[in-house]
């Protein structure tokens, strides 16, 4: 049969079935970055232009490094997926306004160069870069990620230019002062990383995120959920439960974390029980750090603890093939047990 060599027939071989969607990377990228929207405008309110600077710089590098290594390997470019930006972001978001302008540089490089680029880029990182990246951060740079600056609200109300943060009271055990109160720490008046200083900001890009349905409610909600619950019943000596409980959902990154990072794509379960299960787990192990371990805050170690898990999380709660019942999948293994042992 002759073929006119100019036709060109195309066959359309992908699996069955298929989804298509106007929402691409990039697209989802910049949702989040809005969502942050809110917490930028309050931290550079708060704390100023070095506020600005930090985030800004960090930003740069990130999709610098993003575009560096990938023209230095000769790969596609990716900077225009905005996912290297997102993470600049969220890195900046969990830094003091005190830390020096080169702090992130070397944050960024860690977190797009040996977290997800050496893994093969984007959607194959197994660890959240921008936590990984602090995490690598504060155990070389402590005391440059320990020292936080008065906002704006509380000059004059307290003498000098720093003080400890809310959860470093709750840590201690020590009793909170007059000006730490709910409505300041919803509002965003005290020392804190930027991006953690305000819950209400956070709560704002969380919803619009969940509206625009760019993540899902069950983690953020499993996670926040587990940490009420959790410092609700075991409570802490000077504090009542009640308020121990809300102190501790308002103070440190735990929104930042659960609604931002903890939901990142690559990193968390696709499974929903498997998302629940993992929103429990980071719950739990915060707790647990913000309790016992060496350090006031731990969502970052819990939510990195939890990307370990996720491949093992969705595995467990994998969906079983349309048609096919537990009865067959038990039956294939023992026939393919059968043939291995015939075959000795």
């Amino acid at each position: 049969m002759a073929v006119n060599q100019k036709e060109r027939i195309v066959f359309d071989v992908a699996y069955q079935p298929q989804v298509r969607t106007d929402v691409n990377t990039g697209r989802l990228m910049g949702r989040v970055i809005c969502a942050l929207l809110p917490a930028v405008a309050v931290s550079v309110w708060q704390f100023g232009l070095q506020a600005l600077l930090l985030i800004a710089v960090s930003v740069a590098s990130a999709v610098f490094f993003e575009w560096a290594y990938r023209k230095l390997l000769k790969k596609s470019a990716t900077i225009g997926d905005c996912s290297a930006a997102v993470t600049g972001l969220l890195l900046a978001m969990t830094m003091p306004p005190t830390a020096p302008l080169w702090l992130p540089v070397i944050g960024t490089f860690f977190g797009i160069v040996v977290v997800k680029q050496l893994y093969g880029g984007i959607g194959k990182n197994f660890l959240n870069p921008a936590l990984a990246a602090r995490a690598f951060l504060l155990a070389s740079y402590a005391m440059a990620l320990g020292q936080f600056a008065l906002p704006r609200s509380l000059q004059g109300v307290v003498d000098g230019i720093s003080a400890a943060t809310p959860l470093s009271y709750l840590y201690s055990g020590e009793p909170m002062p007059a000006y730490y109160t709910l409505r300041s720490m919803m509002l965003g008046m005290r020392p804190g990383a930027l991006g953690e200083i305000s819950a209400l900001a956070l709560l704002i890009g969380g919803i619009y995120l969940v509206v625009s349905k760019v993540i899902s409610w069950r983690i953020p909600v499993s996670f926040i959920g587990t940490v009420a619950l959790l410092t609700l019943i075991f409570g802490h000596e000077g504090y009542s439960n009640v308020d121990f409980m809300l102190l501790n959902l308002c103070s440190g990154g735990l929104f930042l974390a659960a609604i931002f990072m903890a939901t990142d794509y690559a990193t968390s379960p696709v499974t929903l029980n498997g998302q629940l299960l993992y929103g429990f787990g980071c719950g739990v192990i915060t707790v647990l750090i913000r309790y016992f371990g060496g350090y006031p805050e731990g969502v970052t170690y819990a939510i990195l603890l939890m990307n370990l898990c996720t491949w093992a999380i969705d595995k467990a709660f994998h969906r079983h093939q349309f048609g096919v019942s537990k009865e067959d999948i038990a039956a294939e293994k023992a026939a393919k047990k059968a043939a291995k042992e015939a075959a000795k």
